[in-house]
């Protein structure tokens, strides 16, 4: 898999790649994050972005149709970032905040929730991207 840098008004690149829609895509994705971070010297928020990444991955891969999903990396400032999965599906994720204890999956948006600044789901003619921002504390 490719993965491409784009440059963007921040000066900083933004990173994608496109993998195929399968549950092993996350282990790239997080690797992408990972790799995007330290090359922006943002390490401390390595670990919630990779989880938040995780996440997103596993809701494209359980809810989308086509054979591949593309992962973004961006940093729209000079200490937050943000990170997207785009695949082919309009539906729309929705937060569960119900508390059926027998449910194994399906709670993952809480985590991300919890996890970053803010998230949401931007809609395309064809699908739509969820995304995710965090940020490093200032002082």
């Amino acid at each position: 898999m490719t993965v491409t840098a784009t440059s963007r008004p921040t000066g900083h690149p933004g990173y994608s790649q496109t993998l195929p829609r399968e549950p092993q895509s996350a282990v790239a994705a997080r690797r992408l994050v990972r790799a995007a971070l330290i090359v922006w010297g943002l390490e401390s928020l390595i670990d919630d972005a990779t989880l938040v990444v995780t996440e997103l991955v596993s809701n494209a891969v359980d809810h989308s149709r086509l054979p591949s999903i593309r992962v973004l990396v961006s940093r729209p400032s000079a200490n937050r970032i943000r990170v997207g999965v785009v695949d082919r599906s309009k539906a729309a994720p929705m937060l569960r905040t119900d508390s059926n204890g027998d449910q194994l999956r399906g709670r993952g948006l809480v985590l991300v929730n919890a996890l970053t600044e803010q998230w949401g789901t931007e809609l395309y003619r064809w699908g739509k991207q969820v995304w995710a921002e965090l940020g490093e504390e200032t002082t």
